[in-house]
């Protein structure tokens, strides 16, 4: 079982020796995988434990929070995804404006104190302490009196670019959700308790769960075809969702709502995670209820045929 730690840098307890990586992992993509897994593999063979430092909340969040990113992870669902990794010590630094003061030596010396890493494995472009000063230079000079093997990694995506989750944000703010499912290595997911919503869909034919979401960022407006899991659901469930203000019906919220094709049951209060597979259109506006429906019924038709083309598919 995986040992999380969330303390500051003075009071995290000694948990070393093991084998280190660090950076913000947001949205854990491929190449954040990758890395984790070597970690891991490389703990295993050196019998010591595998551990990963993160930071909650962004670090943009306290030092720049006009330029905030829309985080595509909660901090559980990645700490979730350093479990599924192999690593054996979660330490989540808080976040805050006296820790972004830090020089990049001093943070180094606290993480030495706390993990004693005899490898660490980041990203060639990772940049810590006060005014990103502490760059891979900075980690291969301390290394060297640390007793620490730097091991820098390039993030690269499938088609050989850098791998970076601005990119998988911009491919999500596109509507290009199966490009972000080739850059993450899984379809890009909103999670959350489905809740009241105004019943439009229901009286459309079409009843739909509501998805209060527990992300930050969402998917380009439109109809998506989507798979949807959950505890109270038998197995995995084809959804159509709604990603919108629903133009039709002026001076509405933004919605995530999702209509489960055979589905009879009550999710309200339950919880989803809802992946999208592949968008459908974009958000239109109807003259009509009757158009709205009447496109509805191909949307449902068009999703329950869909399917993904296998040499591009997800797990």
């Amino acid at each position: 079982m995986m040992r999380i730690l969330q303390h500051g840098l003075e009071d995290a307890p000694p948990v070393g020796p093991c084998v280190l990586t660090l950076g913000n992992f947001d949205g854990v993509h491929a190449a954040h995988r990758t890395v984790l897994e070597l970690a891991a593999s490389r703990a295993r063979e050196r019998g010591i434990p595998a551990a990963v430092l993160t930071f909650d909340p962004h670090p943009a969040v306290v030092v720049a929070p006009e330029r905030k990113p829309r985080l595509l992870m909660t901090l559980s669902q990645r700490l979730e995804a350093f479990r599924g990794a192999g690593v054996d010590i979660a330490w989540v630094i808080p976040f805050s404006r006296a820790f972004s003061e830090l020089s990049p030596l001093s943070f180094l010396h606290g993480v030495e104190r706390a993990l004693a890493p005899r490898e660490l494995h980041v990203g060639r472009q990772f940049r810590f302490g006060k005014d990103r000063a502490g760059d891979f230079a900075t980690l291969e000079a301390w290394g060297a009196q640390a007793a620490c093997e730097i091991h820098g990694h390039a993030l690269r995506a499938y088609d050989g670019g850098y791998l970076s989750s601005t990119r998988i944000r911009a491919a999500l703010e596109a509507g290009d959700v199966e490009e972000a499912a080739a850059l993450l290595g899984h379809p890009y997911a909103l999670t959350g308790i489905v809740v009241e919503g105004e019943r439009r869909g229901r009286h459309l034919g079409f009843p739909t769960a509501n998805l209060a979401w527990d992300q930050e960022q969402l998917p380009a407006f439109g109809v998506y075809v989507t798979d949807v899991t959950g505890p109270h659901l038998d197995g995995c469930l084809r959804g159509m969702t709604n990603v919108g203000a629903k133009p039709t019906f002026e001076g509405m919220p933004i919605t995530v709502e999702t209509h489960l094709p055979g589905f009879s049951g009550d999710l309200y209060g339950k919880h989803l995670e809802v992946r999208f597979l592949h968008r459908l259109r974009g958000e239109m506006k109807f003259s009509g209820v009757d158009a709205l429906r009447d496109q509805i019924t191909r949307d449902v038709a068009e999703g329950l045929a869909w399917r993904p083309n296998p040499s591009e598919s997800i797990s």
